[in-house]
C-alpha cells in the first residue's frame, strides 16, 4: 500500500466517524460515553493522518 493511499484510506475511515459521532448525538439511545469513544477514535486517525502528512 502507498502512503498515498494508507492516507486516503484513513481520510476515509475518519469521515466514516464522523458521520457516526454526528448520528449519534442526535439519537437519543445513544450514551455520552460511546459518544466519547467514538470522538476518541477520529482525533486518533486525525493526529495520524496529520503525522503521515508532513
Amino acid at each position: 500500500m502507498t502512503m498515498s493511499s494508507h492516507l486516503q484510506e484513513l481520510r476515509k475511515k475518519h469521515q466514516n466517524l464522523s458521520e457516526q459521532v454526528e448520528q449519534a448525538q442526535r439519537s437519543p439511545a445513544t450514551d455520552d460515553i460511546q459518544i466519547s469513544a467514538l470522538k476518541k477514535q477520529k482525533l486518533r486517525l486525525k493526529e495520524q493522518i496529520e503525522r503521515l502528512s508532513h
